[in-house]
């Protein structure tokens, strides 16, 4: 049986050329436009194109691929630059970055220097309580993450294949490389396209979801001395290919909807762009992108890609800014170019001169340099960040709500409590017990009992989202005077609903609601702890009325008002501004000017209901600080020790609940 041809192994300028389109879209996108573009899009298919090219052309010549040298050859193209900019980031986030991002950024300092920060965000990106972090400088290197896992797998897919064509189908090498290839690309992009309608934010940063755009490479590489066209054609299609690539991050929002099928538009204008400079031609689209200025660009692509982003993030926190102007957007570039082309030239060029198969020692020393300083620095960083401690609490010091009623007046000379990196560590003590919770996505009810578990007077089932789960360290304050025992049902990103509102509650929420109803049911608690409202809403919602309605006649609830919200992450803002105030949101804003239970009807006669806005909120703004105490560990939910000094408020209105559940045990 005859093969395809052989790809033709040679310098493309063209595909230097679109680098750098894309190299400069994804920056200009990040920086002025605040979206991205699809150009990561862009580097996919050129990466399987010529990676598919390189290795196929090795593997049939030599009978076998020497996967250790090609693997220190990677190392050696994409270490130095990389592991400078890691380096170099780390030390100026710690001068820059507000430590409350601090964790956060040395978690994806370490998985960029591990290339998998693609998973790293993927996970972030369904952990609810890790869905309000902010971009860190590293952010980006989930694309490259995810080539660099591409890149170490494709050496396996390239030997299957030849395996498969000489020793178990006995077919042509390429014929049966294009059909592993088609396979691949086939079940990639039925499984992207599934993700990303159940699950785009997870799909955006998965590998198996993104694995069609470089098998989409690799079948080119077979296919292209095949896709001759009309110089006319071919023309047209090499510009209508750019403008494609260009204007794609323009008309689709790509964050969002991206890498489904819509990811094909960016994947088919590169290839459009590669398929029209095989077919030549005078005023053909490769003569503009094969041209000095495009080709002395694509080759320091790889180092502006990797500076433009942390460069940006830097910008923005040093500055206590969410927008650049123009011209600093164009000094943020140009300093960029300067920074890409002398990592390039300087420190990526002379260690990719030195040969992977005489001077292995040397390489690997070159790149011992810049790998362990930076993982040193970045674990230094890290046991530094643990040792950041608060002074020991004092109540009298630090009050919190107590000293909203004027309980107890707050030290003058004092700070807010804790230190920002402990506010955002401390969450509620069930959240470590896995069998407290259940995640976003995951089926399933979960439940544990906190709180007094031998001979309680009162058994509470506290149920809901983080919303009603940040209130369990005021109840468990409580929970030795009233000798309450606390069943906790919590579920990420779920309300005690029984409507979906408007498929805002994904459908494990709905099920999760479905079990955690007939749990009630089967054993009812004394009392059930829940949301009264959501946000700033004026009503107490449908969904939550039908809820209560159904344990009528069975138990109590008891709806605490759902707290005010912050415009943005406070314990950054507090880092960034001199006053409060700076920080405050207005009390019209954050709050509805009625009680919401006073303005809704048809209200079911088994509910307590408690508001406790007036800990939250003076008569004009509500705090991000109150009684020297941080309130919230990011926009909307509360600080650990802050609800834990809530109680003193929470403490009448659950009294009164519980007198209910009394008065209901006696009749």
């Amino acid at each position: 049986m005859k093969d395809l041809r052989a790809p033709e192994k040679r310098f493309r300028p063209e595909i230097e050329g679109v680098r750098a389109v894309a190299a400069l879209l994804v920056a200009i996108y990040h920086i002025w436009l605040g979206s991205v573009s699809g150009g990561v899009d862009v580097f996919f298919i050129v990466s399987g194109y010529l990676i598919t090219t390189s290795l196929l052309s090795r593997m049939v010549r030599e009978g076998s691929l020497n996967v250790k040298e090609y693997v220190l050859g990677l190392m050696r193209r994409l270490f130095p630059v990389a592991f400078t900019v890691l380096f170099t980031v780390i030390v100026l986030s710690f001068i820059v970055m507000p430590q409350a991002q601090w964790k956060q950024i040395i978690a994806e300092g370490f998985s960029s220097a591990f290339y998998f920060q693609n998973w790293q965000l993927a996970f972030s990106s369904v952990d609810y309580l890790a869905q309000n972090n902010l971009a860190s400088p590293f952010q980006h290197f989930w694309a490259l993450s995810l080539q660099g896992q591409f890149y170490i797998t494709w050496p396996f897919v390239i030997m299957l294949a030849y395996y498969l064509a000489r020793k178990v189908l006995k077919t042509p090498v390429r014929k049966t490389l294009l059909g592993v290839l088609l396979v691949l690309f086939t079940c990639s992009i039925a499984y992207s396209i599934y993700k990303t309608a159940v699950n785009q934010p997870w799909a955006y940063f998965d590998t198996f979801a993104r694995a069609w755009e470089f098998s989409l490479g690799g079948i080119l590489s077979l296919l292209l001395p095949y896709l001759k066209f009309k110089r006319g054609i071919s023309i047209a299609m090499g510009w209508g290919g750019l403008a494609i690539v260009v204007f794609t991050g323009m008309v689709v929002p790509v964050s969002t909807m991206f890498p489904g099928y819509i990811a094909l538009l960016p994947t088919m204008g590169v290839i459009f762009v590669i398929v029209s400079a095989e077919n030549g031609g005078r005023f053909g689209v490769d003569k503009l992108l094969g041209s000095k200025p495009f080709l002395k660009f694509g080759g320091i692509s790889y180092g502006f890609y990797l500076w433009h982003f942390p460069l940006l993030i830097l910008y923005y926190s040093y500055f206590n800014t969410d927008t650049i102007s123009t011209g600093a957007g164009i000094i943020v570039l140009a300093i960029t170019v300067v920074l890409a082309y002398v990592s390039v030239n300087y420190i990526e060029k002379p260690i990719r001169k030195l040969n992977v198969r005489t001077a292995k020692r040397r390489i690997v020393l070159a790149l011992s340099f810049f790998i362990i300083p930076t993982l040193a620095l970045n674990t230094a960083w890290d046991l530094y960040s643990s040792q950041v401690k608060g002074s020991a609490y004092v109540v009298e010091d630090y009050p919190g709500a107590r000293a909203v009623m004027g309980d107890i007046e707050p030290a003058d000379d004092k700070g807010p409590y804790p230190t920002p990196i402990e506010v955002q560590e401390n969450l509620p003590s069930f959240y470590e017990d896995d069998s407290c919770f259940t995640y976003t996505n995951e089926e399933g009810l979960e439940y544990c009992s906190k709180g007094e578990t031998e001979n309680p007077d009162y058994t509470v089932a506290l149920v809901g989202g983080s919303h009603s789960g940040h209130w369990f360290p005021a109840l468990e304050e409580l929970s030795k005077d009233f000798n309450l025992q606390i069943d906790v049902y919590n579920k990420d990103a779920c309300r005690f609903s029984a409507d979906d509102f408007n498929g805002k509650l994904n459908e494990t929420c709905v099920e999760w609601n479905e079990d955690l109803l007939a749990k009630l049911l089967e054993e009812p608690p004394d009392l059930v702890v829940t949301t009264a409202t959501v946000g700033a809403g004026d009503k107490v919602p449908d969904g939550y009325k039908e809820q209560w309605r159904k344990l009528e006649g069975i138990t109590e609830v008891f709806a605490i008002r759902d707290n005010p919200r912050m415009e943005e992450d406070p314990l950054i803002c507090l880092e960034q501004n001199d006053s409060v105030d700076d920080c405050s949101v207005p009390r019209r804003e954050a709050l509805a000017d009625v009680v919401p239970w006073e303005n809704t009807e048809d209200l079911p006669g088994n509910v307590t209901y408690a508001d406790l806005s007036d800990y939250f909120c003076e008569e004009d703004s509500c705090k991000p600080v109150i009684g020297n105490v941080y309130v919230y560990r990011d926009e909307h939910h509360i600080g650990t020790l802050y609800s834990k000094t809530l109680a003193v408020g929470l403490r009448e209105p659950l009294e009164e609940a519980l007198t209910k559940v009394d008065e209901n045990q006696a009749s």
